[in-house]
This record gives C-alpha cells, sequence and structure tokens, in this order.
C-alpha cells in the first residue's frame, strides 16, 4: 500500500513539472484556454518586442510664433537611454508644468496624497437630536403623563364626590321620609314617584326634590360639591381654599308666609346678597347690622325689612341652632318677594315686575374646607331640622297692624318707582304699536282695488285722525280752565 503511494506522489510531480513548463510565457490559464483574443495579444508583444530594440526617437515641440506672446520657443529632447513611458511621474509634472502655478495650487499635494497610504476611516458621532433615545420624546412623556394624570383625578374625584352625596343621603333620608311624602322625585314620570334616590346633574351636583307637607309646595335640596374631577380647579384650590356647599330651597304656599324680607349669614355673603338679589336690595337698604343683640357671633350680619320681622324670627330655639353651628352657616333668606338675582339687560329694564313668590333659601357650608369626609356629612343633620323649623316658624309669624301697613307702603313704594323707571319705555312700546297700527291700515287702503271704496277709507280714517286732536285740544283747554 505504501509502495503505491510512493508512486502515486511520483507521478503528480512530474505531471506539475510539465504544467509549468507549458506555462513558461506568464499566460494566464484561462487565457490559454479557448482565448479569443491570443491573436491580438501576441501582435501586441511583437510591436513591444520592435519599441524595445529600435533607437529612442528625438522629438522636437515648437510652438508658431506669435506677436501677442512673450515666451520663446522650446525644444524638449529626450536623452539617450531613457523610456518615455516608463516614469509616469515625470510625464504628470511636465504636462502640469504648461499650466499657472498659481491657479492651479494643491494639484501637486493632490498627487502626492493619490500615491500616499489611504487615510484611515473616521467615524463621526451622529447628534443628539438625531439619536433615538429617550430625551428625543420628552415632550411626548410629559403630555401622555399629564393625560393619565387627568384622567386618575377624573375618576378620583367624580367617585369622591358620588360618596359624599350618599353619605349625606344615608344621615338625613330618615328626617326627610318622616315630614315629606314624597322624596327623590327625578320629575321623568307624569306622576309624582318617590325614588328615594339623589339625582346626578353633573359630577359635582346632584339634587333631591322633596314634597307633600302642610305650607310648603315643595323643597330643593342641592349639594354643590367643589370640581374634583377638574384637575384644574384642584390646582387652583391650592392657591384659594373653597369648601362643599348644601342648598336648600323652600318654596311656601301663598297664604302661609306674612309680607316680610329677612336675612342673617356672614357679612361678606350679606354685602354680596345685597348687591345681588333684587328683594334685598329693594327692601333692606340698609346697611347689615350686627346680630351681638341676638347673642350671635361677631362674624354674622342681619339684614331686615324692619325691626319687628327680627324679633319675631330671632327666637331662642333659632338663634340656639344659629349659635351651634355658626361656622356652617352661610346665610339665610326668607322672603315674600324672592325674584333671584338682579336681571341685567342691555337694552333697559322689563316693562313688568318680576313674578315673586315666597321663598326660604338656606346655604350651608360643608367642614373640612375642601377636605371632607363622609363623617363631615353627619355633622349637616342638625341644620335640616333648623330648616323644617324655620317652615313651621315662618307659617306662624304674623305682623302686627303697623308693621303690616308698612310692609305694604314699601310694597307700593317699590312699585312707583318702578312705573317711573319705566314710564318712557312704555311711552316708547306705545307709540311703536300705534305706528305699526297706521302702517297696517295704510297698506290695506293701497291694496284695495275699487277706487271708490279706497276714496272712502281715506275719508274715515281722516276723520277719525280729526277727532282724535279735537280730543286733544278739548282736554289742554280743560287743563288750562283748572290752572286758572
Amino acid at each position: 500500500m505504501t509502495f503505491f503511494f510512493f508512486m502515486f506522489l511520483v507521478l503528480l510531480i512530474f505531471l506539475l513539472g510539465r504544467y509549468n513548463d507549458d506555462f513558461d510565457d506568464g499566460e494566464d490559464l484561462a487565457d490559454f484556454d479557448d482565448n479569443d483574443f491570443a491573436e491580438f495579444e501576441d501582435m501586441n508583444d511583437d510591436l513591444a518586442a520592435e519599441a524595445e530594440t529600435a533607437p529612442p526617437p528625438r522629438v522636437s515641440l515648437s510652438s508658431q510664433p506669435d506677436e501677442d506672446e512673450d515666451e520663446d520657443e522650446a525644444t524638449v529632447e529626450l536623452e539617450d537611454g531613457q523610456d518615455g513611458f516608463d516614469d509616469s511621474e515625470t510625464q504628470d509634472q511636465d504636462i502640469y508644468s504648461k499650466y499657472d502655478q498659481e491657479e492651479f495650487e494643491g494639484i501637486g499635494d493632490m498627487e502626492k496624497s493619490s500615491h500616499s497610504t489611504k487615510d484611515p476611516l473616521i467615524i463621526h458621532t451622529v447628534p443628539a437630536h438625531l439619536q433615538n433615545s429617550w430625551e428625543s420624546y420628552y415632550m411626548e412623556i410629559l403630555m401622555v403623563t399629564g393625560l393619565l394624570a387627568y384622567i386618575m383625578n377624573y375618576i378620583i374625584g367624580k367617585n369622591k364626590n358620588s360618596r359624599l352625596a350618599q353619605a349625606w343621603f344615608n344621615s338625613h333620608r330618615e328626617l326627610l321620609e318622616s315630614n315629606f311624602a314624597l322624596v327623590g322625585d327625578d320629575g321623568t314620570s307624569k306622576e309624582a314617584v318617590s325614588t328615594g334616590k339623589l339625582n346626578q346633574e353633573n359630577e359635582h351636583i346632584y339634587n333631591l326634590w322633596c314634597s307633600g307637607r302642610v305650607c310648603c309646595e315643595g323643597m330643593l335640596i342641592q349639594l354643590k360639591f367643589l370640581k374634583r374631577q377638574d384637575l384644574l380647579n384642584v390646582l387652583a384650590r391650592m392657591m384659594r381654599p373653597a369648601c362643599d356647599q348644601v342648598q336648600i330651597k323652600v318654596t311656601l304656599n301663598e297664604e302661609d308666609m306674612d309680607t316680610f324680607v329677612f336675612a342673617v349669614g356672614t357679612k361678606k355673603a350679606m354685602a354680596r346678597l345685597q348687591k345681588e338679589m333684587q328683594d334685598l336690595s329693594e327692601f333692606c337698604g340698609d346697611k347689615p347690622k350686627s346680630g351681638a343683640k341676638y347673642g350671635l357671633p361677631d362674624s354674622l350680619a342681619i339684614l331686615s325689612e324692619m325691626g319687628e320681622v327680627t324679633d319675631g324670627v330671632m327666637d331662642n330655639k333659632m338663634v340656639h341652632y344659629i349659635m351651634n353651628h355658626a361656622d356652617k352657616i352661610e346665610s339665610i333668606h326668607f322672603s315674600d318677594q324672592f325674584s333671584g338675582p338682579k336681571v341685567m339687560q342691555e337694552e333697559g329694564q322689563p316693562l313688568k315686575l318680576p313674578e315673586t313668590k315666597k321663598t326660604l333659601l338656606f346655604t350651608f357650608n360643608v367642614p373640612g374646607m375642601g377636605n371632607t369626609s363622609p363623617k363631615d356629612m353627619d355633622t349637616l343633620l342638625p341644620l335640616m331640622n333648623m330648616v323644617i323649623y324655620s317652615i313651621d316658624k315662618v307659617k306662624k309669624l304674623r305682623l302686627n297692624r303697623e308693621g303690616k301697613q308698612k310692609a305694604d307702603r314699601n310694597r307700593a313704594r317699590v312699585e312707583e318707582n318702578f312705573l317711573k323707571q319705566t314710564h318712557a319705555q312704555r311711552q316708547e312700546a306705545a307709540q311703536t304699536r300705534r305706528e305699526e297700527k297706521k302702517r297696517a291700515e295704510k297698506e290695506r287702503i293701497m291694496n284695495e282695488e275699487d277706487p271708490e271704496r279706497q276714496r272712502r277709507l281715506e275719508e274715515a280714517a281722516q276723520r277719525r285722525e280729526q277727532k282724535k286732536i279735537e280730543k286733544k285740544q278739548m282736554k289742554m283747554k280743560q287743563i288750562k280752565v283748572k290752572a286758572m
């Protein structure tokens, strides 16, 4: 086996030697096999051999004489034994010598640099604003974070207001059901039905309607909580703290309340209500008075149409309620002329007196100054007892004869002042109606097709105008006679 392997190696060496002898001319193996351009390569080899044996030619370059050029004739001779095609650098230098060196600066350096080693690859750093990093999305991150915070605050604030409203209703439900036949009518059905639950107006306002009691048409309870679902409002309350409120409006029957206007509450609330409410501004023109006479704290003030009303309303039990819960009372307002806030119209005052109702208004502040808990809603139960007591108290309160006469004079004075203020407007309205009536009558006459009938209508209109003028003249004569 070893002998055959040795003979195989010898044969392989012999074949390789023959292979090298066949390709001594340096030709490529691929060119040797089936090369279609072999003939042209042989011709090139012959021409190259002739160029080597022939003597080098002498080349003379001369420029044509030119009168405008200052350059002289130049003769370039090649030295013997120098090949014009071997030195490429010399040839390049001769070519560039024809041009102005100052015009083509750096060409030599470019040639040198082309033959020198290539510069290493320089990797530039990508600018920070083009890189994909978290820092490039800080605006988006802030927006998403703010949106998530707003959504979370909305859910938390809405749920808290709902819990507070339910806690208030649970603590007051028994008292309300014992005094009213209907508690929680939502007004959706034709017949009054007691639903026994609060009606949600929005995320921070809950309503409860009660009716079916003696001397009372109905009572509307409105729970006005802070806008805890609004993140901007939450941030604003950090600068200006506020508190939740319970507003109660009781509408009495016409025969169950005498004619008087009375209010008690904080000094700030009384000053604001006197400016905003129509009845307080007209019937309680004096400044709010202190309630120290009745043992009220200095923080509370009283507005009253007459002293008799104050003495009748502020009895011992009422004073007891107010004294024990003065920090929760914002305002208490009794009025037989309640019409709401003043009407501000751009075109002037209304031509009729606003409709009035006999109403009791209560505004209570929930403890906690915004940080209210469901347990704080239970502390408002005594104030609801005060509301029930006030309804019965007002029903029993009656003014004496002098107080009744004074109240009637006040109402006549307010009505007279209103008529004086609106007299010019009523005259303008009457004049407008007369002009419209005349215009309609003229159009009717002009639309008449019969000329004779049209003439008779015009004569009748003239006679009516003449009679009106004569009546006015007669009235003027009678006035002059009476004046004499």
